[in-house]
């Protein structure tokens, strides 16, 4: 009995939603999606790496991205001068807020292309405009508490799987109430949805797993970026701890086809996977911080072309708007 290509779950999964997804409405942008709630796949990575192949994916774009959020950055200048703009449109949605408001001086519109030339080329502007306070990279590696002290959680998940391979507290979270929707004072609030909000990580039979919860996942779009990116970040820590990876676990709140998305999800589930190409971490690698791109080594990555959608900016803080 063959066993079916653990694409498929992707492909079911966007069958599904295709069927009998629920429509929903952004309150914010009024862009249609449809949706289910609640499911979950997973991918054994001794079976190959994830990097789905019924389209093309952007691997440059998932190894810049995980290493900014490894390093604990959040500010886009990294991923800009390294030509991945994939993170433009947030930082250009708040320039775009401030623009005429009472105390930032900004009285000009310029074009999104204009304001990615300014990030960068102009540090002073970079620094004040590219940053995202309170995202990934800040909370995995600087979490804010009520002192100074900061928290790192990537470094203290490590630490404590060492310590204790039977633990079962190795979690690090990006979902902070304090600067969450209006759960925040409209000042601290995050302009930027916090989407991949919690994984997991446990040792078990000397493999390391990961389980990742998406409370808001763009099936289309978004979600094998997430793929790619986290069990990326599983085979990256099973070398720093020294372990085989095991299982990357993806598990879904609201799970979503936007309406300008449905022809390209269409195409997609006409097609029939490759093989899934093969990553390794090549060097020793003993702590996260020593690691650097050019260890990454991805091999027999063949695909059926690009299939290209908008994204949409969506989430985050919602402002009612004035009447």
């Amino acid at each position: 009995m063959n066993t079916p290509h653990p694409e498929y779950q992707y492909l079911d999964l966007m069958k599904e939603i295709l069927n009998k997804g629920i429509k929903n409405i952004d309150r914010g942008t009024g862009v249609a999606s449809y949706s289910l709630f609640g499911r979950q796949n997973r991918y054994d990575l001794s079976q190959g790496f994830p990097l789905l192949t019924t389209k093309k994916v952007y691997w440059k774009g998932v190894i810049h991205e995980l290493y900014w959020f490894m390093m604990g950055q959040s500010n886009i200048k990294y991923l800009v001068d390294n030509n991945v703009h994939i993170w433009d449109d947030y930082p250009y949605k708040i320039y775009n807020s401030k623009l005429n408001v009472k105390g930032t001086k900004l009285k000009v519109e310029v074009s999104k292309e204009e304001f990615i030339e300014k990030i960068k080329n102009d540090a002073k502007f970079a620094k004040k405009w590219g940053n995202l306070p309170k995202i990934y990279g800040e909370s995995w590696r600087r979490w804010p508490t009520r002192t100074k002290r900061t928290i790192d959680q990537l470094q203290w998940v490590i630490q404590e799987l060492r310590d204790d391979p039977y633990a079962r507290n190795a979690i690090v979270t990006s979902w902070n109430p304090e600067y969450l929707y209006t759960m925040a004072t409209h000042k601290d609030a995050s302009r930027f949805p916090i989407c991949h909000n919690m994984y997991q990580l446990s040792v078990k039979d000397g493999k390391l797993y990961l389980q990742l919860y998406q409370r808001s996942a763009d099936l289309f779009l978004g979600v094998p970026f997430n793929i790619a990116s986290y069990a990326l970040l599983l085979t990256i820590l099973a070398k720093v701890l020294g372990y085989k990876p095991g299982e990357f676990v993806h598990t879904f709140g609201d799970v979503h086809i936007y309406e300008n998305h449905i022809e390209q999800a269409k195409e997609q589930i006409k097609r029939k996977p490759y093989p899934f190409p093969k990553v390794t971490i090549e060097g020793k690698l003993k702590e996260i911080d020593d690691f650097t791109l050019d260890m990454i080594k991805l091999e027999n990555y063949q695909s059926h072309p690009v299939l290209r959608g908008e994204l949409t900016v969506a989430g985050g803080l919602y402002e009612k708007k004035k009447t």
